[in-house]
């Protein structure tokens, strides 16, 4: 697809960082070689899924431009983001693409009322003037079920966190973006609130033509509210696809525990105790091989010594070498003997 058909184009994203260890140091990638695009016609959500430590964040961030790629192409409407002036970053880049964070309230002082943030974010970006202010966020605010006469005059402490977080996509969506990017937008909210936070950004692509990045461990709210989803392994896009081909029949392993491991039906926990999905990061973002090797209950040696690639499966990408017919045809048989080229989903 070229890249003019795209709202946002990443290939090959690679982020290292180099930690110091007394004289010496560890190269760290924390994105490696990330592929994915958002289409300009066709407004979406595209989860990023994983585990803490899997580059998630990292990735939110460069494509936010508040820390650059180490390599690779990040295009947003077909231009260089690492590569934008200062002067074209807060005219243009910074109203089109917006974020959203974890934690509502640090967004916003305690000590200033809300509708503060709200006016000025509009002055500051040329999107009002006072004649139309209080249309313009009143507005805003409509699109996520709050308003103005609701929240003005009202301190962060005197709202609940779901009507903050609300809040706060409503003031992003003041500069009219084309892009979100909600980095765990939920995680900090009681299970109730968690789903009128996903409808907000449905409601937002299917009304308004917004999309949306949205970066979780949730995969149940990542299943409601996405059309796609990439899952995140060490850096690696593991798999990519659908909600509903990734999430109904997973093709690699550790999507296949992931899945597993959904709370059911205690919401508080992240992860059944029974599944060890825990490993020391630095080991598996420095294996040699596949960085899932070490705890895939399909492990075959060609995995601890060569990297898989990106294997395309009726639409849904994969990056594990069960779905290489080509490199499993050519290892030898004594090593596959044992291993189904379908897991069990």
């Amino acid at each position: 697809m070229e890249h003019s058909q795209n709202l946002l184009s990443i290939e090959g994203l690679t982020k290292v960082f180099h930690i110091r260890h007394g004289l010496s140091s560890t190269r760290f990638m924390a994105v490696d070689q990330v592929t994915l695009a958002l289409r300009t016609d066709r407004p979406e959500i595209l989860a990023v899924a994983g585990e803490s430590g899997s580059g998630k964040s990292t990735l939110a961030r460069m494509i936010l431009g508040l820390i650059a790629p180490s390599s690779g192409q990040l295009l947003f409407k077909n231009r260089d983001v690492s590569k934008l002036s200062t002067r074209e970053r807060r005219a243009w880049f910074m109203k089109e693409v917006q974020p959203i964070f974890q934690d509502p309230f640090a967004a916003f002082s305690p000590l200033k009322k809300i509708e503060t943030y709200l006016y000025e974010t509009a002055f500051n970006f040329g999107t009002a003037n006072r004649s139309n202010a209080d249309e313009h966020v009143d507005r805003a605010l409509n699109a996520v079920g709050l308003s103005l006469k609701e929240i003005k005059g009202r301190y962060p402490s005197e709202l609940s966190g779901g009507q903050m977080q609300r809040t706060a996509i409503a003031r992003a969506l003041i500069t009219n973006p084309a892009l979100l990017v909600a980095d765990e937008p939920v995680s900090m909210l009681d299970a109730s609130l968690r789903m009128s936070i996903v409808n907000a950004f449905r409601k937002l692509k299917d009304e308004h033509g917004v999309s949306v990045v949205y970066i979780t461990h949730d995969l149940a709210t990542a299943y409601y509210a996405a059309d796609r989803i990439a899952i995140m392994l060490r850096g690696w896009v593991v798999e990519l696809g659908t909600v509903e081909q990734v999430l109904g029949s997973p093709l690699h392993p550790y999507t296949q525990i992931l899945k597993s491991s959904v709370p059911e039906p205690d919401p508080r926990m992240k992860w059944r105790d029974k599944i060890a999905l825990a490993r020391p990061e630095a080991e598996e973002y420095l294996r040699v091989g596949c960085k899932f090797a070490g705890r895939c209950p399909q492990v075959m040696d060609i995995c601890t010594r060569v990297e898989p690639k990106n294997v395309l499966v009726d639409q849904q990408m994969v990056k594990c070498h069960l779905y290489d017919h080509e490199l499993l045809s050519s290892v030898g048989q004594r090593e596959i003997a044992s291993i189904p080229l379908q897991p069990a989903r």
